[in-house]
């Protein structure tokens, strides 16, 4: 099935980049924020629901120490970019929830949730039947290995897609 294309006036298709923190602004706490113009804008909802296309490792610096960033990339109303330190709960707990998904040609919903102070966790859940992808906390897990595994899960469920003559929903 092909999306009808909008004609008129539109954003860009660049992909919107969510990026992770317990945060207050102007008295209004937050989980997740934009930037616009170089403005912090806060994100009110905790949760985006759509479908998981990519994760990707970039590299960086913050504050004069290597600091790698997991970006995960996500289909839905616009392209998405959560962007988060891999070091972070929210990063780890995201990459145990999301190492038992088998099947990513259904939409997922990447949910914040505050914890002490500045912490945030992240909850995965099933967008079809709500419910919540738990996973055991590993503080050793390889978590190259866990990205590296979803990757391949991702490109297998890419290209089954093509070869069933399905639509790619990616």
């Amino acid at each position: 099935m092909i999306a009808e294309i909008k004609l008129g006036l539109c954003n860009p298709p660049e992909p919107i980049y969510l990026y992770v923190k317990n945060g207050e602004l102007s008295g209004e706490s937050y989980l997740w924020y934009h930037y616009d113009n170089d403005k912090t804008i806060p994100v009110q909802q905790t949760g985006l629901t759509g479908y998981i296309s990519e994760l990707k490792l970039k590299p960086g610096e913050f504050k004069g120490k290597d600091n790698t960033k997991l970006d995960i990339f996500v289909r839905a109303d616009e392209i998405y970019v959560v962007r988060t330190g891999i070091e972070t709960n929210f990063a780890k707990t995201f990459l145990l929830a999301v190492s038992l998904v088998q099947d990513f040609s259904k939409p997922l919903i990447i949910a914040a949730t505050a914890g002490k102070e500045n912490v945030v966790f992240c909850n995965l859940y099933d967008a079809a039947t709500k419910t919540r992808i738990r996973s055991e906390w590993n503080r050793d897990a390889d978590w190259l290995a866990i990205i590296d595994s979803v990757q391949t899960k991702l490109q297998t469920s890419k290209n089954s897609h093509i070869v069933s003559g399905e639509p790619i929903l990616f």
